[in-house]
């Protein structure tokens, strides 16, 4: 079957442009191969990592028709389904008989070298950050080996899958608007250590990944970078078992994001949904002491009195009971997980 291939070329000095290729090849055919066809028979300047063409490196991360994903894993068939299926999805589907077309790009969040090269020196910076690795003290060779139990090994399996392919950091919406923000790839790998029984310094990384919005408060939970990751290690549900974490050692009053998460969560149980009224002074005030935060309410608590949109009165939800009892029942059920045994 006759593709085309529109494929977006720059360098660090130039804006991007589109050129197009053809090509023979079977439904099968990966991606990788695609453009290894290209390079070699079409056009040798083209730029692009590749490695082990078997989804272990994660070199060959790309945005293939506007997602990131491994060149090596995406073929030529399932790659039209998955158009397909967003066309239907979209009430797009015409029955065009056009050459079926693949649009390739580099990876987003992280600046263009050449094509589909990008500089990857922020994101293996925002990894160190996190220090993702077993703690000095605790590497220090001791009497004896270091015994885990089949359970403790087996919670660590989902996290190690990651092949820091940078495909979630691509996608994340955070750190597009955010530069401070490590990163889900790092908050992945930050999850891993938290759950390590050899590491002894989970109190430590725990106050750092709880710093301002850089750490796993900076994260919008988009779902981008569970949607995209290859190797199902499901980045923003590492994040939000390092919160709830942090929020297990935390008072409503130690932070504004703790605050948020914890006063939310309350006022819902008390009446189904959040009380705007104290939700603001609560959170950005600080149960009414922290003065600068008070103030800050003040221009858009006047601008939402004279519309007519501040309420003067709070009626529970008819369901308060029922949001109540499911609440607490996520609560107990994440109280009897076994947590990580101290060294």
């Amino acid at each position: 079957m006759e593709v085309q291939f529109n494929i977006i070329r720059q360098t660090k000095d130039t804006e991007p442009r589109v050129q197009s290729y053809r090509l023979d090849v079977d439904p099968g055919t990966t991606i990788l191969e695609c453009l290894n066809r290209i390079k070699w028979e079409q056009d040798g300047t083209l730029a692009f990592r590749k490695n082990c063409r078997n989804t272990i490196c994660g070199s060959c991360s790309m945005r293939i028709n506007g997602r990131s994903a491994l060149a090596c894993k995406e073929n030529v068939s399932s790659e039209l389904n998955r158009l397909e299926r967003i066309a239907a999805a979209n009430s797009d589907a015409d029955g065009d008989d056009s050459i079926p077309t693949f649009t390739v790009a580099p990876m987003g969040n992280m600046p263009v070298i050449k094509d589909l090269v990008v500089d990857m020196a922020d994101f293996w910076n925002n990894l160190e950050a996190v220090e993702p690795y077993v703690s000095t003290e605790a590497r220090k060779i001791p009497e004896r080996e270091f015994l885990q139990s089949p359970e403790e090994r087996e919670s660590l399996n989902q996290n190690g899958n990651c092949i820091l392919c940078g495909a979630c950091y691509s996608e994340c919406n955070a750190r597009e608007v955010n530069p401070a923000f490590v990163g889900p790839h790092a908050l992945a790998k930050a999850q891993r250590m938290v759950l390590d029984s050899r590491d002894d310094r989970t109190e430590a990384r725990l106050e750092n990944y709880n710093e301002g919005i850089g750490g796993v408060w900076g994260c919008t939970r988009c779902y981008n970078c569970n949607t995209v990751c290859p190797m199902e290690v499901a980045p923003m549900d590492q994040i939000g078992k390092i919160k709830r974490e942090i929020l297990d050692r935390k008072t409503a009053r130690d932070s504004r994001p703790i605050r948020h998460r914890k006063v939310m969560i309350d006022l819902v149980k008390q009446g189904g949904w959040v009380d705007e009224r104290k939700f603001g002074l609560m959170v950005v005030g600080n149960y009414l002491r922290d003065l600068e935060g008070l103030l800050s309410l003040g221009p858009l608590g006047f601008r939402m009195v004279l519309r007519g949109k501040f309420p003067l009165s709070f009626e529970p939800s008819e369901g308060t009971q029922t949001v109540r009892s499911l609440i607490e029942s996520v609560q107990r059920l994440e109280q009897e997980k076994p947590s990580k045994i101290d060294n």
